[in-house]
């Protein structure tokens, strides 16, 4: 092992990071400093903090980091309309920055010489952490324990946690049914029983959204203002980031939205299934386009479609901290500059419908795109428009012929 004085844990307080803890010490003889971020997961981080002076931690950081998470990060993701392989709005891989980044800040105040996260080696979780902690800090080490102990499943973490008197939660004794990961983004559950991705996912598994058939019959009406490309109020009442996605996730968790059952390509190479919950997510997504659609140019916003993939694909991969994604954010939100107004959403039973929306900015001409008289297009304009358009059409027919 390598002379290891300090380290930063990345700590939730669960087994594998009390595990991981203890193993610190052990493997490396070195006083660990532990750092939790409340993301809006919705738990009491306290048991964290108790359980971290319980193992005699003399620092540690516990820190509500819900408002820097969704001003920015969730909301600069959303201003590209991010979709990774189309479907999957990001929830774990847009907080893994931010974790990181606090994690090598934490290191240089504390004089820590190392980092160390609990991702596994055959996840893209380590990928996110540690492409930041270099990105941030070129010259950290960094600690990956699943990449160096033998404790490789979970018969052998409870073994060692029973061996050192590590408190294990009851529904940690036995094989847990899957692994949930959670931020005021969304909810996700991978593994154990959600392996096999020809058997549906049991009711249990949700926990943030009721199933659209049990939804409400009456839907829900909601109009969500945005400036600049960022939501900033719901019905007419201004809200804070963190507080506008929390009202969200409960509008469209109680209308059964944002459920998302994904086989999707990890960066390491595998196939993975897992069980998404965005219910907030899934609403502001619906309405930012809605809003794009009026005050975008045609060219602004297929360029952005053009692009979106690649942006996703750079943040899903873990680079946050890269030029090309600095550099296409740039060019976002320099898109985002009239997407200003207000979009009316029908919420009711998984359904999110986009009823109306309205800018100060928008592009949208009633004058030119009626069916009645007007007196601002000429209809005989498009016979040669169309004749240019088809010129080299017609040069490719003849030749056919």
């Amino acid at each position: 092992m390598s002379d290891i004085k300090k380290v930063v844990l990345a700590y939730s307080g669960g087994l594998d990071t009390s595990v991981i803890l203890k193993w610190l010490r052990e493997a490396y003889d070195c006083e660990v400093i532990t750092f939790t971020a409340d993301l809006g997961q919705g738990e009491d981080l306290e048991p964290a903090r108790r359980k971290a002076e319980m193992f005699g931690v003399e620092q540690i950081f516990i820190e509500d980091l819900r408002e820097t998470f969704v001003r920015d990060y969730v909301f600069p993701m959303f201003r590209a309309n991010a979709l990774y392989e189309g479907v999957y709005l990001l929830g774990t891989s847009i907080a893994r920055p931010l974790i990181a980044k606090r994690q090598i800040e934490i290191a240089r105040e504390t004089g820590a010489d190392a980092v160390c996260h609990g991702a596994t080696g055959k996840g893209n979780d380590q990928v996110r952490f540690e492409l930041a902690y270099y990105a941030l800090n070129p010259d950290i080490e960094v600690i990956a324990p699943w990449r160096e102990w033998d404790l490789n499943s979970r018969a052998k973490l409870i073994e060692f946690a029973e061996k050192h008197q590590i408190p294990i939660a009851k529904d940690k004794r036995g094989e847990a049914p899957f692994s949930v990961d959670a931020n005021l983004l969304h909810i996700s559950a991978e593994g154990k029983v959600l392996e096999d991705p020809w058997v549906a996912a049991e009711e249990y598994v949700y926990s943030r959204s009721v199933s659209p058939q049990d939804a409400p019959d009456t839907p829900t009406m909601v109009e969500i203002g945005f400036e600049r490309g960022d939501a900033a109020a719901i019905d007419g009442q201004a809200l804070s980031p963190a507080a506008l996605l929390t009202r969200l996730n409960e509008l469209g968790g109680a209308n059964g939205i944002g459920r998302l059952d994904l086989v999707e390509n990890r960066f390491v190479g595998m196939k993975s299934r897992g069980i998404y919950e965005t219910p907030g997510g899934t609403v502001l997504l619906a309405a930012h386009r809605a809003m794009e659609s009026i005050t975008l140019d045609r060219g602004a916003a297929h360029l952005k479609d053009e692009i979106m993939p690649r942006y996703a694909e750079l943040i899903y991969n873990g680079f946050w901290f890269s030029p090309e994604r600095e550099m296409l954010q740039a060019l976002i939100d320099r898109s985002q500059e009239n997407v200003t107004g207000t979009v009316r959403l029908k919420l009711y039973k998984g359904n999110v419908m986009v009823e109306g929306r309205k800018s100060p900015h928008s592009l949208y001409s009633e004058a030119h795109v009626t069916f009645e008289e007007d007196t601002v297009y000429d209809q005989r304009d498009a016979q040669g428009f169309i004749k240019l358009n088809a010129l080299r059409l017609r040069l490719l027919g003849r030749r056919r012929d």
